[in-house]
């Protein structure tokens, strides 16, 4: 039996100032406010697109983050068309004051780490072509974990 190829269509995080994250999705990465219900969930997409994120207070206004060391979401990942695309970003994230966690150039990808507003994680990459990513002797994939030149991205930076 064959199953369908699937893919992943959009994150819900529950979130302690609604505001707040809109303003960091929104204004910081590049989302569009797609809808809000209320003041307790907001949904955003890019491209047109119904929704990749969805945020609401539901269950966790005014909440914390949940403390290290335990099981949870790891990071969401936003995928940048391209180098100056993802040096735009880069440039927007730190320009809005925020820190990056780590940045690594996965063969595959070039990534950046950092942590919204509710202390979730979040990857920000672009993909490389199949054809540039690395291989063993026998085609098998190789990803490795290699430093990232973040200040070149941010010169390729797209202008606005």
């Amino acid at each position: 039996m064959t199953h369908p190829h699937p893919s992943v269509g959009h994150i819900h995080l529950r979130v302690a100032d609604l505001e707040r994250a809109i303003a960091f999705y929104r204004d910081i990465l590049g989302f569009e406010l797609t809808q809000r219900f209320g003041t307790s969930a907001a949904f955003l997409g890019a491209g047109g697109y119904h929704h990749h994120i969805g945020l609401n207070t539901w269950d966790s206004a005014g909440a914390t983050p949940p403390p290290a060391g335990h099981t949870g979401l790891y990071h969401a990942a936003f995928l940048y068309p391209d180098r100056a695309s993802l040096g735009a970003v880069i440039k927007q994230v730190l320009a809005a004051g925020i820190t990056l966690d780590g940045a690594a150039d996965h063969g595959v990808s070039e990534a950046v780490y950092l942590r919204d507003p509710d202390g979730n994680g979040v990857e920000l990459y672009r993909d490389r072509t199949p054809r540039d990513w690395p291989r063993d002797a026998e085609g098998g994939l190789q990803m490795v974990n290699a430093p990232l030149d973040v200040d070149a991205l941010i010169a390729e930076a797209a202008t606005p």
